[in-house]
């Protein structure tokens, strides 16, 4: 999480108010060569809905009703889920002796069975493992055997307790990493390294069924720039950025069908711009074509966000600190854009930060989030940093050093599916 979230205290004003506020250029095409990157993407997001005509609706909650589709009942099989963060997904301006430790470079324990059984125990099903890869890639630009190697044992622990696993590209969103940026100008050097790393993945998980999951990309976005947080239309910079992840998701599911073995029926995960619900609602994103139709959408919802991730924000949930309406309408928002067609979201990033021992809040918290996201039929899960006590942005749930657990927030996180 180090890093990740530098800029998000602008994400709460910005992400109604910002079109008024900032000076926004007026809407020009895209660059040509990002249509035509991006013309192959476009679909229409009812053709991964597969329902007979006269089949009942499937209904999770009486308010909002879902129809019967295979996305969907996937997405349910994920109930709830929890992230290995601060881990594969740490990253180093100067390599270590050892290129393993990279992995305790922003928290002090590695992975063991023993945790993510532990997790499994705790009731989660899905277990997230962000990987920036950047730091491991050698000049020929192969991924280090090494590393490579402990992203699949870590992959393994999930597996062996029978949980979903979700793998991705993590934080290799830097025009400075020679890796992936989303703009016209980062395009080309994007594509090749989307296509490299997937490559690679694909052939050391090709063999691994239905319960492996790979997502894409993590949160593209335009870092550094006043919209880096927030989708703006008619903005040039944004528009082009938001085609360019269309072009990019498209590679992503292209690169993996086209590999062999379970990878050409396997779920994928794809996200928006910056990860964010608004980003998949934009007018511009489209969901790539797969010939599987098993593409799934994934974003990232730290809200209300003044008391779930601002950095001097309240720790009071609810009504006048914070406003549970930011919540609901990320739910909302998906359920009406896609998982009421029967298409398959996923927010796999969200959470409260431990302000003073505010145990009371965020259970309240996590019990609504959880309840209200299921009942539009939306699957999530939950970040953990590794910081208990101390450190930037107090997210843990887990000691990584004992594989206890805090069964007080772990009980607000499963009441909904008791």
């Amino acid at each position: 999480m180090k890093l990740k979230r530098i800029c998000f205290a602008l994400c709460a004003c910005m992400l109604w108010g910002c079109a008024s506020a900032a000076s926004i250029a007026e809407s020009t095409p895209v660059p040509s060569e990002t249509a035509e990157a991006v013309e192959t993407a476009e679909t229409t997001p009812g053709e991964e809905v597969k329902q007979e005509e006269n089949e009942e609706p499937m209904t999770v909650n009486e308010q909002y009703p879902l129809p019967q589709s295979e996305s969907l009942a996937f997405t349910r099989s994920l109930k709830i889920g929890w992230d290995l963060g601060n881990t594969l997904d740490a990253w180093v301006t100067s390599m270590p002796e050892n290129e393993l430790d990279t992995e305790i470079s922003w928290q002090p324990v590695r992975t063991t069975p023993e945790l993510i059984h532990a997790v499994h125990q705790a009731g989660f099903e899905t277990l997230r493992v962000p990987v920036s890869w950047h730091n491991h890639v050698q000049d020929d630009g192969t991924v280090s055997p090494v590393f490579m190697n402990r992203v699949k044992e870590i992959v393994d622990y999930g597996m062996d307790e029978g949980m979903y696993v979700i793998l991705n590209i993590h934080h290799d969103n830097n025009p400075e990493f020679n890796a992936v940026y989303p703009d016209q100008a980062h395009l080309e050097q994007s594509t090749a390294y989307v296509k490299n790393i997937w490559t690679q993945v694909c052939e050391t998980f090709r063999d691994y069924d239905e319960h492996l999951i790979f997502e894409g990309l993590n949160e593209p976005r335009l870092i550094g720039t006043g919209i880096e947080w927030v989708v703006v239309p008619g903005n040039k910079e944004s528009d082009e950025a938001v085609q360019c992840i269309n072009a990019l998701n498209q590679t992503f599911v292209d690169t993996v069908r086209s590999d062999s073995g379970n990878n050409t029926t396997r779920w994928l995960l794809v996200p928006g711009y910056a990860g964010s619900p608004e980003g998949l609602a934009s007018d511009l994103y489209v969901i790539p074509k797969d010939p599987e139709n098993r593409v799934l959408l994934e974003c990232h919802a730290y809200r209300p966000y003044h008391f779930a991730l601002e950095p001097n924000g309240t720790s009071h949930y609810g009504l006048p600190d914070s406003n549970p309406k930011e919540m609901t309408d990320v739910f909302d928002t998906l359920y009406e854009h896609f998982t009421s067609k029967g298409i398959g979201a996923v927010i796999d990033e969200f959470g409260a930060v431990n302000r003073n021992n505010n145990t009371e809040d965020r259970v309240r918290f996590y019990e609504d989030y959880v309840q209200g996201a299921k009942d539009r039929g939306i699957p999530v899960c939950v970040w953990d940093n590794g910081y208990m006590t101390s450190g930037d942005e107090i997210f843990g749930m887990f000691d990584r050093k004992t594989c206890t657990v805090d069964q007080t927030l772990i009980d607000a996180l499963m009441k909904a599916f008791r």
